[in-house]
Formats: structure tokens, C-alpha cells, sequence
């Protein structure tokens, strides 16, 4: 389960931005993650419950922003929602096939919430 491996480092990056802050506790916690990043939502949560007790994080939220897989087709430029995992699609514009994928694969930390 990689999930526990991305939990730990996301703990350990809020943590010390948290610190940098002056902060001493982390009431949340907001991830932006794409539709094709890999990360399984349950599994996430689940090492999310466990790995946060003992740290600044006991107790915090976890928001997840879950981003769809977009494309721009190279012929037409229209922007639209990858239905599949693969990240190659049918322009449904134009019918072009396009891999210009430009939001689908986030796994960041958007901002968190601490006091």
C-alpha cells in the first residue's frame, strides 16, 4: 500500500510548514489529487487515521480535492475530461486523437489549516 508511504511524507511536509508558521496543531490537512496520480481515496484515508496520532496532526481533517483527468487536443484546442486511465483519448470536438494531458496526475498539498 503506497498510500502509507504518501501519508508519511505529506505528514512530515505539514508538520514542518506548520512549525515554519509558528503553528501548534493541524486542524487539516487539503490535497489536490488527480484522477490519474495512482492513489486509491479509501486506502488514503485509512493510513491517514492511523500514521496522524502522536504528531502535530492528531485529530486533523483530511480534505482531498479529487481532480479529473483533462486534455487539450492538439488540432481543435478544445479542453476536455479523460474517461480513462490511460491518458489518450478522442477529442469529442473534433475526433483527433490527443495526449495532451494537463491536469490529471497532481499529488500535492494544497494548503493546510493550523492554530
Amino acid at each position: 500500500m503506497h498510500e502509507m508511504s504518501i501519508v508519511l511524507s505529506m505528514l512530515d511536509l505539514a508538520e514542518h510548514s506548520a512549525r515554519e508558521e509558528g503553528a501548534s496543531r493541524i486542524d487539516a490537512i487539503h490535497l489536490e489529487i488527480g484522477a490519474l496520480a495512482g492513489v486509491v481515496p479509501e486506502a488514503l484515508e485509512f493510513a491517514f487515521q492511523g500514521a496522524r496520532d502522536g504528531t502535530m496532526a492528531e485529530g486533523a481533517r483530511l480534505e482531498v480535492d479529487y481532480l479529473p483527468a483533462m486534455a487539450r487536443c492538439a488540432a481543435c484546442e478544445s479542453d476536455f475530461e479523460l474517461d480513462n486511465r490511460y491518458g489518450v483519448a478522442l477529442c469529442p470536438t473534433c475526433g483527433t486523437p490527443s495526449a495532451n494531458l494537463w491536469q490529471g496526475r497532481e499529488l500535492q498539498l494544497a494548503h493546510l489549516e493550523v492554530t
